[in-house]
């Protein structure tokens, strides 16, 4: 008895802290609904006559990382602080369609794992819109008819991904921000494969070098078919018997598809690093990085030169990456990323430095460091 009446309590407490949780999240919403009116009445006032409207900006990328990173700072649990993170990034993406939506293009179709990451980064209340392709991903944030992209870039065991690097070459858009995705790999197949039986395994070219090992020695006699991404994969499993695809949970349930094996990738540590992809330069936020393309001139010790800038700044490089010019047969472009923050004065004078010795430099962006 005495139980049962503490067991009652405590769900009175529950229901009570709950009530008081409610409240606050919507005086924080309407915080935000303020902050939207505060925007847009400036927006208007700074206008010259005859200039065209324009939309405020209510998404910013290093205010949300300072916010995300103290939450975790601050926390002292029992919930961990990337769980409580996750719980605030989901406020605040509720909050900011309040503003404005954000309409966010990613390599679909739906059920990818870009897809993924870019509900992690947005939360579920940003309107994700599904791209063929990279090149497509690009093209919306440029024309404007999305407000940001998400592409991957890096896999931790297969390394980076040349297409997204080559799109960055001719493109004005700027790296807003970076995620990162535990992936955890399934085959994939629809009932009527798994009554008639797997003739073919699809996936992003990628994914399949991902679990290479574990399907040479579990089918190593099934055709393999590199598909545009692991939702099309699944997609496809879904609506062709015979085929099985490599794909993710997201991509299991968006398509009823079910598990012949779970977690089949060859590494337990495999991570995919996505970027994001904007037209506004981000400030600073205290924790960033940077990304540039290079070239620099065919002589003897041009890399060692390029990089020693860095050493003397005592800057940290986290990616070195090359790929081939397209402006000059046997010539290559190096993609560096390091931290810090294009307008840190260290960072300022290193690019000057680079300027000069380079036969083109091209700064992507600085952006804050992912936080979860």
């Amino acid at each position: 008895m005495e139980k049962d009446k503490a067991l009652e309590q405590v769900r009175a407490d529950i229901d009570a802290i709950d009530r008081e949780i409610q409240a606050l999240i919507n005086r924080r919403a309407e915080c935000a609904q303020q902050v939207a009116e505060i925007k847009m009445a400036e927006s208007a006032a700074a206008l010259a006559p005859g200039d065209r409207n324009t939309t405020p900006v209510f998404y910013r990328p290093e205010r949300e990382a300072q916010v995300l990173a103290n939450i975790i700072s601050r926390n002292t649990g029992p919930l961990d602080g990337g769980s409580v993170a996750h719980i605030f990034r989901e406020i605040m993406s509720a909050c900011l369609a309040l503003e404005r939506p954000l309409h966010t293009a990613f390599l679909g179709p739906e059920g990818t794992f870009t897809q993924a990451a870019t509900i992690k980064h947005f939360g579920h209340a940003a309107v994700c819109v599904p791209q063929a392709t990279i090149d497509a991903v690009f093209a919306q944030v440029e024309s404007g008819e999305c407000n940001y992209g998400v592409v991957p870039v890096e896999n931790s065991t297969e390394g980076m991904v040349s297409h997204t690097l080559d799109n960055f070459i001719d493109s004005s858009l700027k790296i807003a921000g970076e995620v990162e995705l535990s992936i955890d790999l399934h085959l994939l197949a629809s009932a009527a494969t798994v009554e008639q039986g797997v003739e073919r395994i699809c996936a992003h070219q990628q994914a399949l070098a991902q679990c290479r090992n574990w399907l040479d020695k579990h089918w190593p006699a099934v055709e393999r078919e590199a598909v545009s991404s692991n939702g099309e994969a699944a997609r496809l499993a879904s609506e062709h018997a015979g085929i099985a695809a490599v794909a993710g949970e997201m991509a299991a349930e968006l398509y009823g598809l079910e598990k012949l094996a779970t977690h089949i990738e060859d590494y337990s540590d495999n991570t995919t690093r996505f970027l994001i992809i904007g037209r506004d330069i981000v400030p600073p936020s205290g924790r960033d990085k940077t990304s540039i393309i290079v070239s620099s001139r065919n002589k003897p010790g041009a890399l060692f030169h390029l990089l020693e800038p860095f050493r003397r700044g005592d800057v940290s490089l986290t990616r070195i990456d090359t790929r081939p010019s397209r402006t000059e047969k046997w010539a290559y472009v190096f993609f560096i990323e390091f931290e810090g923050h294009l307008h840190d004065e260290n960072i300022a004078a290193i690019m000057l430095e680079l300027e000069e010795q380079s036969i083109m430099l091209k700064p992507l962006g600085s952006y804050p460091q992912a936080v979860l």
